[in-house]
């Protein structure tokens, strides 16, 4: 089976992304890899998330497959509360809903601090 995309592609359009401080639709990730959006497309992207969040992991990087978000209420979507995306935090709360908002900025703020410090660490508060 062809994968979507190369995994270090994707994480680079991630790292980018988080280096700018800014999360990425579905839509606009798949558009920067040459593809329109669609269901099938979107569980492929899904698959190389996981492994680009798996290798993040083990270079004790934060994950990136946090910033793909839904373009309707700016949260990932479903694959990415399945994998363990939230558990791994200890959250155990809804999916959807400002609750969910509120933990996923949380997430999404340690990835840009992250990114956007001179050496790749997480910021100083």
């Amino acid at each position: 089976m062809n994968a979507l995309a190369d995994p270090e592609e994707v994480r680079a359009h991630l790292i980018g992304a988080a280096s700018a401080g800014v999360a990425l639709t579905y839509s606009e990730i798949l558009e920067r890899l040459g593809y329109s959006f669609s269901r099938p497309k979107m569980r492929a992207l899904c698959a190389v998330l996981g492994e680009v969040d798996r290798d993040a992991g083990a270079r004790g990087e934060p994950e990136l497959a946090v910033l793909v978000v839904r373009q309707s209420d700016g949260i990932p979507g479903q694959g990415w509360w399945v994998a363990g995306g939230a558990r791994a935090h200890g959250y155990d709360g809804p999916w959807e809903g400002p609750e969910a908002a509120a933990f996923v900025a949380t997430i999404q703020s340690a990835t840009f601090a992250y990114w956007q410090s001179p050496d790749g660490t997480v910021a100083e508060s």
